[in-house]
């Protein structure tokens, strides 16, 4: 099962569904991260799920 890979150009177009603030991408994690929201988005497949319900809080 290979993982799709996530284009970092999206980020121009995504930004936080709660503060309307830019993402920025943690590869290793395959997350989008909002620091002014403190969440961390989670890639499906190589697809942002940009849930509030569905990110995980950042420490």
């Amino acid at each position: 099962m290979s993982e799709m890979s996530f284009d970092p150009k999206m980020l121009e177009a995504l930004v936080c569904p709660q503060t309307q603030a830019s993402l920025s991408y943690d590869a290793d994690k395959q997350e989008l991260i909002s620091k002014p929201a403190n969440l961390a988005f989670p890639l499906r497949d190589g697809i942002p799920v940009m849930l509030v319900d569905e990110a995980r809080q950042l420490d």
